[in-house]
């Protein structure tokens, strides 16, 4: 996707010039695997022109694989942003519609061929949502996948912008047969699956028990390895606290919080987070240490302008050792 941002803290109505950047829930994710060290795939449809080429571009520098990317269709999606402060809260525009994935066909893409070797597959909630095509290819591509022995994850990633929760749900519990990690919040988990955690993360309330009883009946009912959620207070615009919670079958681990202030970019900071619990359960001893990593790699993402998470997995290392005193490294 293009983003194209407000300067600074800017109003809409107040701008008349926007930052250009590039990203996208799954392209974010890819961004930050890339970093860690992996070869990753960034799996779409673009334009042909100048602009589709400058997205590809974009992946290219850090390190994401593009060959699978089909090219055509008339336009990419894009999305404005006005960053919020303080009680003023950020707002996001949509301009998505007739863009080049969310009319792409089966045909642009061979996802037998792009499974195959593939250790993992992740999606977002924010595909299927684009179109009715781009559900179909979501549902292709999570079949592709098993039929390819591969690890699929969802960040379910609702967006009331893009569909009802009716919609929503019609669409994603069927494609949860697919899952093997499944990622959101609370919010997310009640908005695109029906199940809702006794706990209200807007009074504070973000302990642990309130969550076990739903991780349960969501693992059983979709069979589900690992389920995920991110527990975010928000204080306001700029201060946030921060914390995950991961249950795979038999054990809870709810990780260590942190105390975001101020947020520099907030937007991409669930698929930071996705993308370092996909590094973390690909090599990490645990649970626990894949969730350490998750929660510090997303805190980090919350210090970076852009949709993309740019660090390393050494400096994230760092910070889950508790080296939170942003001293100069020289």
């Amino acid at each position: 996707m293009l983003r194209l941002s407000t300067p600074g803290n800017n109003r809409f109505v107040q701008s008349d010039c926007f930052d250009v950047v590039y990203g996208g829930g799954e392209a974010n994710v890819a961004v930050s695997c890339a970093n860690y060290g992996h070869d990753a795939y960034f799996v779409t449809k673009l334009p042909q022109h100048e602009i589709g080429q400058a997205a590809i571009n974009a992946l290219q520098k850090y390190g994401v694989k593009t060959g699978y990317i089909a090219r055509g269709g008339d336009r990419i999606g894009i999305y404005y942003l006005e960053t919020g402060a303080s009680m003023r809260p950020s707002k996001v525009i949509y301009d998505r519609a007739h863009s080049a994935i969310a009319e792409a066909q089966p045909a642009d893409f061979d996802f037998d061929a792009i499974m195959e070797g593939a250790d993992w597959f992740h999606w977002s909630g924010i595909t299927p949502a684009i179109s009715d095509r781009a559900s179909e290819l979501v549902r292709l591509a999570c079949e592709a996948a098993k039929r390819n022995g591969v690890t699929v994850s969802v960040d379910l990633n609702f967006r009331k912008k893009l569909w009802a929760k009716e919609k929503a749900q019609s669409v994603m519990r069927p494609l949860m047969q697919y899952v093997d990690v499944c990622i959101g919040n609370e919010e997310e988990a009640e908005l695109c699956l029906g199940f809702k955690p006794d706990a209200d993360v807007m009074a504070g309330d973000t302990g642990a028990e309130g969550y076990k009883n739903i991780f349960k009946q969501m693992a059983k009912e979709f069979g589900f390895k690992y389920v995920v959620f991110t527990l975010r207070e928000s204080f306001s615009a700029t201060h946030n606290g921060w914390k995950a919670m991961i249950y795979d079958g038999e054990e809870f681990y709810i990780s260590k919080r942190y105390d975001l202030q101020p947020i520099i970019d907030r937007v991409g900071g669930g698929d930071a987070f996705a993308g370092g619990l996909i590094h973390g359960l690909l090599t990490k001893a645990g649970q626990k240490e894949a969730l350490e990593f998750a929660v510090a790699a997303s805190a980090l993402k919350h210090t970076i302008n852009g949709d993309f998470n740019l660090v390393s997995a050494e400096e994230v290392e760092a910070l889950t050792e508790g080296d939170t005193s942003g001293r100069v490294q020289r």
